[in-house]
């Protein structure tokens, strides 16, 4: 099994637009401090649950003062030295957050998706796609995740309801698109590899 390419493109109603006054322009548009980005990956996890439908892992942060406080999202993180980027980071990621033992689980990786230039938070994120033929056995490190959660597949596939919400975030008044699980509501960097994801699954 392998991804198509070219991959085909998500929703566009889910990329986050600022609403701006004339003449301003968010820090963040231009970088993290005009720096360039840094690599991170994220594990977009997919297997059958008993019934046979296909399922996601992703994962809740914690309130508070960290980045993304929160917010639904994959398990993943910057890339660290001697990682075997994207894939590796990928991995190490999930086995430090969620406590996915690849090789026991079954972990297959598909490939990649596009790539999301994250810049208010200064990151370049590669979404590596894997599959595993059963579900994984997951426990949640208490300082990095607050909970998580296996969601339908056919939540995110062409056609599904895109909310369009308009809120403050990060002091600035966005208008973007949401996916909405239970009480979740799935947007950013997310909801874009969610989107690609579902057009990829959902295509011929």
């Amino acid at each position: 099994m392998a991804l198509p390419d070219p991959l085909p493109s998500g929703p566009k109603e889910l990329d986050p637009v600022a609403i701006l006054s004339a003449g301003t322009v968010p820090s963040w548009v231009h970088g993290a401090d005009g720096a360039p980005p840094r690599d991170a990956a994220v594990l977009v996890l997919i297997y059958p649950d008993a019934e046979g439908t296909a399922m996601l892992v992703l994962i809740e942060r914690p309130e508070g003062d960290m980045r993304h406080a929160g917010q639904v999202s994959f398990p993943g993180g910057a890339v660290d030295p001697g990682d075997d980027f994207p894939d590796g980071t990928a991995l190490r990621e999930a086995a430090e957050e969620i406590g996915l033992d690849a090789a026991a689980a079954g972990v297959e990786v598909l490939g990649v998706l596009d790539a999301v230039d994250v810049r208010v938070s200064g990151f370049l994120l590669v979404p590596v796609v894997a599959v595993t033929p059963r579900p994984p056995q997951l426990h949640a490190d208490e300082r990095e995740v607050a909970g998580i959660l296996h969601v339908a597949v056919s939540h995110f596939l062409p056609g599904a309801p895109i909310e369009i919400v308009e809120a403050e975030r990060d002091g600035w008044r966005l208008r973007y698109g949401a996916f909405a699980v239970g009480e979740h509501r799935i947007w950013g960097a997310t909801a874009r590899v969610l989107g690609q994801l579902g057009a990829v699954l959902g295509g011929e």
